[in-house]
């Protein structure tokens, strides 16, 4: 079984890349029928999405913009609960239809942070697509319409997910050990 070692945490192989490309191109087919004639504003939350946004964007086949904002609530293998946010939002989104691009959704504080953001700005909708979903841990009410895979509740890392900065590199995901 495949192992990597961050920093000062050991993790085993969870998802395979092709399993994640596969889902993803699944929720992509989803996402083209929803959106095909609405010229969606694809909302990428940094650093953490940037692989699956790559792989869903390049799978929409209509118009589409993309924007992105950065955020942070972890330290460590913790979430911190607080919100920073680190790169505003500056495209106009006034009655225009928002994909916010997430690569997981655990607690929902980081969702619930951007959704608020948003609505200052008038939207037509909002909707959320993530790479991973932890429903056992959500604790928000808005509902993540496109989650590509769901998760228990674990610490993970790979494809965009990191450890202290570590993983993010990682073409399959890995769960960390529980001896850790």
């Amino acid at each position: 079984m495949k192992k990597v070692k961050l920093h000062d945490k050991q993790f085993r192989l969870f998802i395979e890349s092709e399993n994640i490309t596969s889902k993803i191109k699944d929720l992509a087919e989803v996402i083209n029928h929803d959106f095909h004639d609405k010229k969606p504003i694809f909302l990428c939350v940094l650093n953490g999405s940037f692989l699956f946004a790559s792989e869903l964007i390049k799978r929409f086949n209509y118009d589409c913009e993309v924007s992105f904002v950065k955020l942070a609530s972890y330290e460590g293998v913790q979430t911190t609960g607080k919100i920073k946010n680190l790169i505003g939002l500056n495209d106009e989104i006034k009655n225009r239809n928002i994909i916010v691009v997430e690569d997981i959704v655990d607690t929902g504080n980081t969702i619930y942070s951007v959704s608020e953001q948003l609505k200052k700005h008038h939207p037509s909708s909002v909707e959320i697509a993530t790479l991973l979903y932890k429903p056992e841990a959500y604790q928000k009410s808005i509902p993540i319409k496109y989650p590509a895979i769901e998760v228990g509740n674990e610490f993970l890392v790979g494809f965009g997910l990191d450890y202290d900065g570590l993983g993010r590199n990682l073409e399959d995901i890995y769960i960390i050990e529980e001896n850790n």
